[in-house]
C-alpha cells in the first residue's frame, strides 16, 4: 500500500449525516467520498465516534443514540435516523464509504475518538429543563477519573473515562478489533487530542507505561489484520503536555508502534507551529509525521482561514521537514465551494507556493473562549496587555525567501499589520521588528476605535500598518516583533492591548508583471 502524504480529516456527522434529511439515501452517503474526488487527497479519515455512541452497525459498542427514547437535541436525533436507516436498508455506512473510496482510488482510514466523555449521558441531559447542573458531580459512573475524587468538576477530565482502568482500554480495544476484522480499512486512526485526559492527575506519571503497552497492542492488532495497514496517532504538539496527560508519542515511535503521528498544536490556524521534536524523533525509524494542518481562524473578519494563510501553514510547516500534511478539520467549511478547493490543490506543493501571496498571522482569541490546551505552549498568544514602559513581543515563522524573489523582481510588497485595542490617537507607540525601530515614514494608522458592523464580530482599536522598506523585510525562520507604550493617555482607564499581528508578503507573477485585478492607476480600459 502506498503511504499517503496527504490525508483528510472527514468527521462524518457535520458535512454529512447531520446535513441530509431522513431518510438518508446512500447517494448522499457516497458524496462525503465524491467531494474530494481530483484533489491532492490520497486518504480520508472517517470517525467513526467513541464506544459509546459509535457511527457504525457495531455489535461490541453502543450505535449514537441507540437507547435514547426522548431527544433534547433535533439535530442528533437526526444523526440517529440517518444511520439507522442506512444500516437497515443494508448500507453500514462504514462498508458503503469504505467501497467508494476504494472504487475511486482513494484509502481509507477508521477514526475512533479514545476519549470524549460521557456522550450517552450528555445526549439524555443536554437541554434538559429536568437535568440539573450539580447532576454531573451526582452521577459519576465507576470508569470515569472524577469518581477517583481530588478533582474538581470543572476540570476538562472529570467526567472522561480512566485509562488506569483495564475494562476502559479492552472496551475500546474491542471496537478496535471489530472494525479490523469487519471492514476493508487502510489504516486506523486514534484521535488521542479530541478530549486528551485519561488519568487521574495524580497518576499521569504511571500512566505512560499504560498508555504505551496499550498503544502496542493496537499496533499489533493492526499489523496481525494486514500487513500493508497503518497505525496514525492524532496527539497533543507539545511534547511536555503529552506527558502530563499518560502520552507519550516519541516514546512510541522509538518503539516502533506507530507508522504515522499526527501532531496538533490547536483548534485553529496556527503557521508558527513547531514540529521539530517530532521530525527529530522519527529519523531512523518508519515513522512519518504528518501535521495537522487547519485552516480555522475566527477572526473578526473571516471564519476559515484565506488562501494566503493556508499557503502561510503549509510552507512552514513543510519547511520544517515534515513528511506530510494532515487536513484537520476543513469539513467545518462545507459545503466545499472553489475557495475550499483552491486552497487543497495548492497545499502539497512548497515549490508552487514559494512565489505566492501569504499571510502569516499570530494566532488570537476568537468568538469563543480559547480551548483549554494541555500545555501553555500551544495556547493562544494574543491578546497581550500593553503597560506603559514595558515591551510587549511576539514572535512568528516565515519560510518564504524574500530576497532570492525580490532579485527575480516577483515582490510586490511586504506589509506588517498590527491592532491595538483600547488606545487612543493621544498615546505613542514604538514598535520594533528584528531589532530594528520601525519609522512613522512607513505608518499609516486606521482608525477602528468604534464600528457600527462588523463582518463577523465587532473589535474595536487601530491598526497600525506599515508598508515595509527592504531593510526592514523578514528574514526566514524566526522573526520577532515589540510593542510599547511610550506615552499613555492619562484619561483611558481600560488597559491597551496587543491584538492581531500579520504580515503579509505580495507577489507578482512575473518581473513587472500586473496584478490582478489589473493595477488602479493604469485605468480601466487596459
Amino acid at each position: 500500500m502506498a503511504q499517503p502524504r496527504i490525508i483528510f480529516d472527514h468527521d462524518g456527522r457535520h458535512p454529512l449525516i447531520y446535513m441530509y434529511e431522513p431518510p438518508m439515501q446512500k447517494e448522499e452517503l457516497e458524496a462525503g467520498v465524491d467531494e474530494l474526488l481530483g484533489t491532492p487527497v490520497e486518504a480520508l479519515s472517517l470517525t467513526l465516534g467513541d464506544a459509546q455512541s459509535l457511527l457504525y452497525d457495531s455489535r461490541v459498542g453502543k450505535l449514537w443514540g441507540r437507547d435514547i427514547k426522548k431527544w433534547p437535541h433535533v439535530i442528533w436525533k437526526r444523526a440517529h435516523q440517518n444511520f439507522s436507516h442506512l444500516i437497515k436498508g443494508g448500507h453500514d455506512p462504514l462498508q458503503v464509504l469504505c467501497d467508494r473510496a476504494h472504487a475511486r482510488g482513494l484509502l481509507l482510514y477508521a477514526q475512533l475518538l479514545p476519549q470524549q466523555g460521557p456522550r450517552e449521558r450528555m445526549l439524555q441531559s443536554w437541554e434538559n429543563p429536568r437535568f440539573k447542573p450539580d447532576d454531573w458531580r451526582d452521577d459519576l459512573r465507576p470508569m470515569e477519573i472524577g469518581n477517583k475524587g481530588g478533582v474538581g468538576a470543572d476540570w476538562p477530565g472529570y467526567r472522561a473515562w480512566d485509562y488506569a482502568l483495564e475494562e476502559v482500554r479492552a472496551l475500546n480495544m474491542d471496537v478496535v478489533a471489530e472494525v479490523l476484522a469487519r471492514y476493508p480499512l487502510d489504516g486506523f486512526e486514534l484521535q488521542l487530542n479530541y478530549c486528551p485526559y485519561y488519568f487521574h492527575p495524580d497518576e499521569a506519571a504511571a500512566g505512560l507505561e499504560i498508555m504505551t503497552e496499550w498503544i502496542g497492542r493496537i499496533y499489533r492488532a493492526v499489523k496481525r489484520s494486514g500487513k500493508d495497514r497503518e497505525l496514525l496517532l492524532r496527539v497533543p504538539a507539545d511534547i511536555d503536555g503529552c506527558r502530563a496527560v499518560g502520552l507519550e508519542p516519541l516514546e512510541w515511535m522509538r518503539r516502533g508502534i506507530v507508522d504515522a503521528v499526527v501532531p496538533e498544536a490547536s483548534g485553529m490556524a496556527d503557521p508558527s507551529a513547531d514540529f521539530g521534536a517530532f521530525v527529530a524523533a522519527a529519523k531512523g525509524t518508519r515513522c512519518r509525521v504528518l501535521p495537522a494542518l487547519q485552516s480555522r481562524v475566527d477572526s473578526d473578519r473571516i471564519g476559515e482561514g484565506t488562501i494566503e494563510m493556508v499557503r502561510a501553514g503549509a510552507c512552514n510547516f513543510w519547511a520544517q521537514g515534515v513528511d506530510g500534511l494532515y487536513i484537520a478539520h476543513w469539513f467545518g467549511g462545507w459545503p466545499y465551494g472553489v475557495d475550499f478547493y483552491e486552497k487543497l490543490r495548492e497545499v502539497p506543493y512548497p515549490e508552487v507556493m514559494a512565489a505566492k501571496d501569504k499571510i502569516y498571522r499570530v494566532p488570537t482569541e476568537g468568538a469563543a473562549p480559547a480551548q483549554q490546551a494541555v500545555s501553555p505552549m500551544v495556547a493562544n498568544p494574543l491578546p497581550l496587555e500593553l503597560v506603559q514602559g514595558e515591551q510587549v513581543r511576539v514572535a512568528f515563522v516565515v519560510s518564504d525567501d524574500v530576497k532570492k524573489w525580490d532579485r527575480a523582481g516577483r515582490v510586490d510588497a511586504v506589509i506588517l499589520r498590527i491592532r491595538v485595542t483600547e488606545t487612543t490617537e493621544r498615546d505613542r507607540l514604538r514598535f520594533v521588528f528584528n531589532g530594528r525601530e520601525l519609522p512613522e515614514s512607513m505608518l499609516r494608522r486606521v482608525n477602528r476605535m468604534y464600528a457600527m458592523q462588523a463582518p463577523r464580530y465587532r473589535v474595536f482599536g487601530y491598526w497600525f500598518v506599515f508598508r515595509l522598506e527592504k531593510k526592514y523585510w523578514p528574514k526566514r525562520g524566526r522573526n520577532a516583533l515589540a510593542v510599547e507604550i511610550v506615552r499613555r493617555d492619562g484619561q483611558v482607564l481600560p488597559a491597551a492591548q496587543l491584538r492581531d499581528v500579520e504580515l503579509e508578503v505580495k507577489y507578482l507573477m512575473g518581473k513587472n508583471f500586473h496584478r490582478q485585478p489589473v493595477d488602479a492607476d493604469l485605468g480601466p480600459s487596459l
